[in-house]
């Protein structure tokens, strides 16, 4: 009688450990197969060298294989920040882009600006059109500077957002090349020298 209580309680153990085993097994597995999140520019970007091009960047955290998947970091490129968070090399790239886009924001208002009080200096005279008065003069000066300051805020605009998105890659375990991963591929049960049941798992190295 001893025997068969010990046997059934025996074998509930084991259908329970087995149950657990596999359950904590999965878990594992899902959490070792959802891939560390790296950032990844659109072709056109990742191109973009110095004076490049001032519009938004365009990224990716899926594999991009489609043009759909990427999405628009934003004027200042603060729908990329969330994703930096804590990696502050990455950051402070992404604030000095940031800046340099107010910068090119202020110098654009400023060219327009110049443009337009030139414009209304031509015909601020009811008798004749005027084209270099001393208010003129200034107004053109002020758009030759601004269009100056442009050629040098421009340079390293872009540089700035693709050294954040390098500086994220570099410090995520998944980018580094060379990287060893342990990942569980099994789970089951095995018995001991004694009889009773163990956990095993086997481990794959990536």
């Amino acid at each position: 009688m001893l025997q068969l209580i010990s046997a059934r309680f025996s074998s509930v153990v084991r259908r329970t450990i087995l149950v657990a085993s596999c359950s904590f097994g999965l878990a594992l597995g899902a959490h070792a197969q959802q891939a560390p999140t790296v950032i990844r520019l659109s072709p056109e970007d990742q191109q973009r060298g110095l004076n490049g091009v001032q519009k938004n960047f365009f990224f990716t955290i899926s594999n991009g294989s489609t043009e759909a998947e990427y999405q628009s970091a934003g004027f200042f490129g603060q729908r990329l920040r969330p994703y930096l968070a804590g990696n502050e090399e990455a950051l402070d790239n992404l604030n000095r882009y940031r800046r340099q886009k107010w910068l090119f924001l202020a110098e654009r208002l400023t060219f327009v600006g110049a443009v337009g009080l030139y414009s209304q200096q031509v015909l601020a005279l009811d008798e004749k059109q005027q084209y270099f008065n001393n208010t003129q003069k200034a107004a053109a000066g002020i758009a030759l500077a601004s269009l100056l300051s442009n050629v040098l805020i421009s340079r390293n605009t872009n540089s700035h957002f693709q050294r954040a998105v390098e500086a994220y890659n570099a410090g995520h375990p998944a980018a580094r090349t060379g990287a060893v991963q342990l990942r569980p591929s099994a789970v089951g049960l095995t018995a001991s020298r004694t009889g009773h049941p163990l956990v095993a798992f086997t481990w794959n190295l990536r």
